[in-house]
């Protein structure tokens, strides 16, 4: 193997980062390197998209690699408090700041407002009063911005199919 692509958010960190780094560094040794290039703290977890727990920072990048590459997320907390709105009611869960917005509408839409698959792919996550809508593949801990709470309301995803043609 002989370089990995490391894609990365963290505290601070809103839009995706890219690194290519030797897969035998550790995930301590990448937040060494992330902390002296974007300012990461330094007591900052470690969490790899989709798991629930922090990883051992002696532990080897290489290991944690899947089909999908790896995504890695740098938070001092070990969770997220998230409050979605849709209909005038407003569920609460916690979740690691490595979770993908697109993990919470699937929760929210399905498991909380009860929506089918198909219903729930018709809708997104939109930050409350703006019209601010992140990209599905937007770890949380991004969004959070130490306000230690996350709040999105559940729309509808409406797509302009194009404009009618002027007769005339």
């Amino acid at each position: 193997m002989s370089k990995i692509d490391i894609f990365f958010q963290g505290e601070g960190l809103k839009d995706i980062n890219y690194l290519e780094i030797d897969p035998d560094l550790t995930f301590g040794e990448l937040k060494e390197i992330v902390h002296q290039k974007h300012g990461v703290p330094l007591d900052a977890l470690v969490f790899v998209e989709d798991k629930r727990e922090p990883v051992d920072e002696d532990a080897v990048v290489k290991d944690y690699v899947t089909a999908k590459g790896i995504k890695v997320h740098f938070h001092r907390r070990r969770e997220v408090k998230v409050l979605v709105t849709f209909n005038g009611k407003t569920v609460e869960g916690e979740f690691p700041p490595a979770t993908t917005v697109a993990m919470v509408r699937r929760w929210a839409a399905v498991s909380e407002f009860g929506m089918s698959e198909d219903e729930a792919g018709e809708h997104v996550l939109q930050i409350p009063g703006t019209h601010d809508r992140p990209s599905p593949n937007t770890h949380l801990g991004a969004l959070e911005e130490g306000k230690r709470v996350v709040e999105f309301d559940l729309v509808a995803d409406e797509r302009v199919q194009g404009a009618p043609r002027c007769r005339g």
